[in-house]
This record gives C-alpha cells, structure tokens and sequence, in this order.
C-alpha cells in the first residue's frame, strides 16, 4: 500500500497476494440475513421502513404502471449507502470513492435509459432535444446544450458521488495525522473535531447515496 496521503484509496493493495480489497464492496450483503428473522431487530424495523419510503417515492417518480422499475433504484440505494457507511470503519476500503464503482453503477444504467427511449420513444426523445416555447434561431443550440447534458449524465453522477467521498475522507486523514504532534489540550478539540465530522460524514454517505438514487430515477422516467 502507498505510505502517503492517499493510500487509503489505494486499490491495487493486495492480502495474501490477492487483489482483495474490492471485496469490501459486498460486505453489505452480510446484513441482509437478518432480515429473514421470525421477529425482526429495531435494525431490521428501521430499514423495511426506509425501503418502503423510497419505494413509494421512487413510484411517484416513475409512475404506477413502472412501479415494478422502483426495486432496481431502492437496490442501488442500499449498495451505495452500504458502501459509504462501511467506509468510515477503520481498514475497510472505501470503493464508491474511485470512479471505476461509480461509473460500473451509473454508465450501464444511462445507456439502458438511452437505448429504450430512443428505441421504443424516438419522438418522444426528440421532442425533449428542444423545450416547448424555444424560439426557431434558438432549436440548434438547445439541440447541442441538451444533447451535451445528456451525455454529461453518468459522468456528474460518478463525480459527484465519488468526489464527496474522497473529500470527506482526505479530511478525516489530514486532521487525524496531526494528531501526534499537538499538545494534550488540543488533541482533545481535535478528537472533537473528528467525531463532529464523522456525524457529518454519516449524512454526507446517505444524502449521497439518495442523490444517486433519485437522479438516477429522474433519468428513467424521462424516457419511460
């Protein structure tokens, strides 16, 4: 592993000689069973209940009739807020922050988008290239701004969520590695600190993950 900086985004480290560090990316899988109990823990209560508020939410987005669409987006919730909170924990390697997840996630999904509306609604994908109400000299340059918007898509989507991990997580690295040099009466604003970012972080995971979610289901309803 890199002894700098940035080691802990390092994803060639190796255990036993095995690339072993993108496995942390199905830890998440280990809670699922718990899910199964006869009598459910708070955990489990808490979320089922999540799951179904995304759920109905996801359905208003997407309409009644592909309401069967929204267990796809509430699945990729829970595997990028897993992944996110997992990489708080000390030693587990964070992979929702390097553009190879991000991008695995959202590039087949736009590219699923794009081939079934411009396949099954190809007028309808037309029409969207140019705004009701847009002036005639204007249709060729919204034609080009909306197409380099649709393009952009899954790179802001990978960006966005891979660039808000990394920028959490350098910051928790730098205050942390200061820490042997300071006094006892600052180390202790500094532990303070931490904690207080790790609240902060904790959001960061979940707004991120749902962010992620949402647009994505924006994108799915334009073209359904």
């Amino acid at each position: 592993m890199m002894t700098n900086l940035f080691s802990v985004f390092d994803p060639t480290s190796t255990i036993l000689s095995l690339p072993l560090n993108w496995l942390s990316t199905f830890l998440g899988m280990l809670f699922i069973p718990s899910l199964f109990w006869a009598m459910p823990s708070r955990w489990s209560l808490m979320w089922s209940k999540v799951t179904n508020t995304l759920h109905l939410e996801f359905k208003t987005l997407l309409g009644p009739q592909h309401s069967s669409m929204t267990i796809m987006f509430v699945s990729l919730f829970s595997l990028i807020v897993f992944n996110n909170f997992l990489g708080l924990l000390p030693y587990i390697f964070t992979s929702t922050s390097h553009l190879i997840m991000t991008l695995s996630l959202a590039l087949p999904l736009w590219i699923a988008f794009m081939l079934f509306g411009w396949l099954n609604h190809t007028q309808h994908m037309f029409a969207h290239l140019v705004p009701q109400g847009t002036p005639a000299a204007l249709m060729p340059f919204m034609v080009l701004i909306e197409t380099i918007s649709n393009v952009i898509r899954p790179g802001t989507l990978a960006v966005r969520l891979a660039a808000n991990m990394i920028a959490g997580h350098l910051l928790l690295t730098l205050l942390g590695s200061t820490g042997p040099s300071l006094s006892t009466s600052i180390l202790a604003l500094l532990i303070i600190a931490q904690i207080l970012l790790l609240v902060l972080e904790s959001a960061v995971a979940i707004i991120q993950s749902y962010v992620f979610a949402v647009l994505s289901t924006l994108y799915a309803s334009e073209v359904v």
